[in-house]
């Protein structure tokens, strides 16, 4: 790890998010032969942490013997990785290249840290049109060059169990109310078993589902002008839509109100504790991992509310997905790019992307025959047809925090036998918008 200095940025130490960030590098951009080393930080996409290394080790001494560059490899877990990421902005401490949740693009963009991506760095990456554009709209502000390219696709969809399914005599649900029934019908808690399992301690996760259900239920997180609009009645409305399967239909175990991490209610899901559960499709590595075969799960999209409330939207996913970026004072841009070019070649998107159960995002890897599974055809559809962008503004990321950890106490406090109504959910809104307000959003 080099030492870099990016100049003064406007975020405490301690924030979440970024926010009206400035940053300015007095490295040299340029590239050039400045080095043979490059340092990558790489987001957790496997079953931990090794897994990741494992999967990834080989691919990066492929593109050393391609280019006589060495990569010097930190996977980090996506509980730490956005603080990280912000700290390295403020801190002079950076990688060459990192990962990045691509709802993150907009907020980091606004930093000043990361390398845009013109014509010139598109064209020394193959170009921009060898990416899917659906993957492109989510990797910065509108009109302005992304600073991050897409790497792995993701959407969500329903997991569930095709034994248990069967043996209660249910079919796949295709509305939000037959979600609820077949989940109350496949719960027995003096068994252990519940309809659904549920991430409540990710802040990440949690913040994707008020995206969704908010949308569904009519609102928006901001308005026109970028000005949060956390307390509207739709919002709550998602909130409650979604915490309710613990709170009121009680389908979901308390105990996945401390789950950090998708693979936890994965665990559930596999070992039989829960008949379903809604994640990214990259949970397949992580149940197969875990010794569940193909056919013993299906996948459908999440079910919808049937009606739709009043100006609700047909939305049950995020255009989900990981970004690659580079720090603009990286003292070897030009092998950052060689490194981003390999990563998103086709013969890398295709091996990566089969490693972690994610999606290619460029356009010749997505119709390798290797892609075409009925599963993978399910998320392709929902990234394509039902999947909105979250919101490309510079303080998008302090949306997912400040509504995710409120999110996360609410459902603390249903563990707790606490009530969590509408008020209670309105009341945790308004406190992150006041928050988001406090941290200069």
């Amino acid at each position: 790890m080099r030492r870099r200095t990016l100049g003064t940025a406007l975020l405490a130490a301690a924030a979440l998010t970024t926010t009206t960030l400035t940053a300015c590098s007095s490295g040299d951009d340029s590239g050039g032969d400045a080095g043979t080393t490059l340092t990558y930080w790489a987001s957790n996409q496997g079953t931990s942490l090794d897994d990741d290394k494992a999967k990834l080790t080989p691919e990066l001494e492929k593109f050393e013997q391609q280019t006589g560059i060495q990569v010097e490899l930190e996977v980090i877990p996506w509980d730490s990785l956005l603080n990280r990421i912000l700290s390295a902005t403020t801190s002079g401490e950076a990688p060459d290249v990192l990962n990045i949740g691509n709802t993150w693009s907009a907020s980091l963009q606004a930093t000043g840290a990361f390398l845009p991506f013109e014509d010139e760095q598109f064209e020394a990456i193959g170009g921009r049109e060898k990416f899917l554009e659906s993957s492109l709209s989510s990797t910065g502000a509108e009109g302005e060059p992304p600073a991050s390219v897409p790497i792995y696709g993701l959407a969500y969809g329903l997991f569930y169990n095709k034994q248990m399914f069967a043996d209660a005599g249910l079919t796949p649900p295709t509305t939000w109310a037959g979600l609820v029934d077949a989940a109350k019908r496949l719960t027995d808690p003096a068994a252990g078993t519940y309809g659904l399992t549920v991430a409540g301690a990710s802040y990440t996760e949690n913040a994707h589902f008020a995206f969704m259900f908010g949308k569904q239920n009519g609102a928006e997180f901001f308005d026109d002008s970028g000005q949060p609009t956390f307390t509207e009645q739709g919002n709550v409305a998602g909130l409650k839509q979604y915490l309710d399967l613990m709170a009121t239909e009680k389908v979901v175990n308390v105990s996945a109100a401390e789950h950090p991490t998708t693979n936890d209610m994965i665990g559930d899901f596999t070992s039989g504790k829960a008949a379903m559960f809604m994640a990214q499709n990259n949970a397949e590595a992580t149940i197969a991992a875990n010794g569940m075969s193909a056919d013993q799960y299906g996948v459908v999209p999440i079910p919808l509310l049937d009606p739709l409330p009043a100006g609700g939207q047909r939305v049950n996913s995020h255009v989900a997905g990981i970004n690659i970026s580079v720090f603009a004072d990286s003292d070897n841009t030009d092998g950052a790019l060689q490194f981003v070019e390999f990563m998103t070649s086709t013969e890398e998107q295709v091996v990566l992307n089969q490693a972690f159960g994610s999606l290619p995002v460029t356009q010749e890897a997505a119709a390798d025959p290797a892609f075409a599974t009925e599963n993978l055809e399910v998320f392709n559809s929902v990234l394509a047809e039902t999947a909105a962008p979250m919101p490309m503004i510079p303080n998008e990321s302090q949306f997912e925090t400040t509504v995710g950890q409120a999110m996360q106490g609410l459902f603390g406090r249903i563990a707790t036998g606490q009530t969590v109504g509408e008020a209670e959910i309105a009341d945790a809104l308004d406190q992150a918008q006041q928050q988001m307000a406090a941290g200069g959003a």
